[in-house]
């Protein structure tokens, strides 16, 4: 089949990016792939400061309200997302726009993950069984595999299980086998990967004022909604926005603070998108988003 068009936008947190390639999605009649590592969870809105229905302007989007705030997603899920995207984009002749914050996404897209084997049903009930004692099956991989496990807590149900699952297949410590099946990348062809540079004085005024919208649009309902919902459990609810509303209606903070603390923290994290975009990305079009949002398809 025909391959299609796709182009990438990063930059931290509140450069402009959405709007941006909803115009450009809207310009090219494309299809739009979120990186947002928040905005995959339903019933996460304000929080993620995901694009309302009507901000969408119709445009098809993937990877916004994927999965429910309790169910696990890592890379490979999101390579899943990507593959669906470009099937889609590929079968009604569309362009892909691939944008968000979350950049460790499109570097594991065009890095690639190992793939990992096929799971039977043996396997399965045998990693559950192992399940029943995590502490125990831990110790296990610990022991036989140190350098991998060290990486992974002794609580962490979702990899102790990928780990023990590849071990019970194959035989194999999960090390050996990411050896012997090194990362393929998934996105080969050439793309065109824009990076929106924003003045740091600049972005942290956007940040206050998206943080003050967000709580003018219902975050701390929002949260405690959550909470009641899926308890404090869940990784997202760690997230920047959750967890210092969390602590707002714990009676740690005062509103003010809350707003001051996210405001601070989704600065420092705009800090840190910064730096790992500036690393780990080579051929990047540095742009400003006025410009973007002239760019040819």
């Amino acid at each position: 089949m025909k391959k299609i068009q796709q182009l990438a936008i990063i930059g931290a947190t509140a450069s402009g990016k959405s709007g941006a390639s909803i115009e450009i999605a809207s310009r090219t009649d494309g299809y739009i792939l979120s990186l947002d590592s928040l905005s995959i969870y339903k019933e996460i809105d304000i929080a993620s400061a995901k694009p309302s229905l009507n901000e969408r302007a119709g445009i098809v989007h993937f990877g916004i309200d994927e999965i429910y705030p309790n169910e696990p997603f890592d890379v490979t899920k999101f390579i899943e997302l990507y593959q669906k995207a470009y099937n889609q984009a590929q079968k009604n002749n569309k362009t892909l726009i691939i944008v968000g914050g979350s950049s460790f996404y499109l570097k594991m897209l065009l890095d690639g993950v190992s793939r990992l084997p096929h799971i039977s049903s043996q396997t399965l009930a045998k990693t559950q069984e192992g399940l029943q004692n995590l502490h125990k099956s831990y110790a296990m991989l610990l022991a036989l595999d140190g350098k991998y496990m060290a990486n992974i807590a002794s609580n962490d149900c979702y990899r102790i299980e990928k780990a023990l699952n590849i071990y019970f297949e194959t035989g194999l410590v999960p090390s050996n086998y990411f050896t012997q099946n090194p990362p393929q990348a998934i996105i080969q062809d050439p793309l065109p990967l824009y990076s929106i540079n924003t003045n740091r004085e600049i972005l942290r005024e956007r940040i206050k004022l998206r943080t003050h919208q967000m709580v003018e649009n219902g975050i701390i309902d929002e949260v405690a909604y959550l909470e009641k919902k899926y308890t404090r459990s869940p990784n997202p609810m760690k997230s920047i926005g959750i967890k210092e509303t969390l602590e707002y209606l714990d009676g740690r903070y005062c509103k003010e603070t809350m707003i001051e603390k996210i405001s601070t923290n989704t600065a420092r994290l705009a800090k840190r998108q910064n730096t790992f975009n500036n690393s780990q990305f080579q051929d990047v079009i540095k742009i400003s988003l006025e410009d973007l949002y002239k760019i040819e398809v």
